[in-house]
């Protein structure tokens, strides 16, 4: 068996609903973050972590849109609209996006291509981080890397 992560909303290599896109910067979606499912975590898994990320946004560095931590172990799924901070299973944490606040922010590139949103649930070794919510992505996906027993991803695209 593999880990694997599904979503009732999101459809892996398929469009992103514009019930996911940004609510601003020209776009007018519903900013709802997905239901996200996730399955056959490896053994010895304490805690997820959740994460969204667009490696085509022109920044040099991608862009962090969503960044869920301490997912305690028991739970195998996110619900649709959870990134408003209602509906996270207890001792969960949003930290800061490139939106600069913790929390849900959905697609909204540059007009002219398509950008790729790469969302994962990675399974950890440990049962939290130690992290605030005003923690950066990047700091999240260091400790994500030096406590991972693995990770599934699903990726859809969007671009106008």
């Amino acid at each position: 068996m593999s880990f694997k992560l599904t979503s009732n909303d999101l459809k892996d290599g398929g469009r992103m609903p514009e019930a996911q896109v940004f609510n601003g910067m020209g776009y007018s979606g519903g900013n709802r973050s997905p239901h996200l499912a996730w399955a056959d975590a490896p053994a010895g898994t304490k805690s997820f972590v959740v994460t969204c990320y667009d490696p085509d946004a022109p920044t040099g560095s991608g862009w962090w849109h969503w960044v869920v931590v301490n997912i305690p172990a028991t739970a195998n799924e996110l619900p649709a609209g959870s990134g408003s901070g209602k509906g996270l299973p207890a001792g969960a944490l949003q930290t800061r996006t490139d939106f600069g606040a913790a929390g849900y922010g959905g697609a909204a590139p540059p007009p002219g291509r398509e950008h790729h949103y790469i969302f994962t649930i990675h399974a950890l070794k440990v049962d939290h981080l130690d992290v605030t919510e005003q923690s950066s992505a990047a700091m999240v996906g260091f400790l994500c890397n030096m406590n991972g027993l693995g990770k599934a991803t699903l990726t859809v695209t969007f671009g106008k």
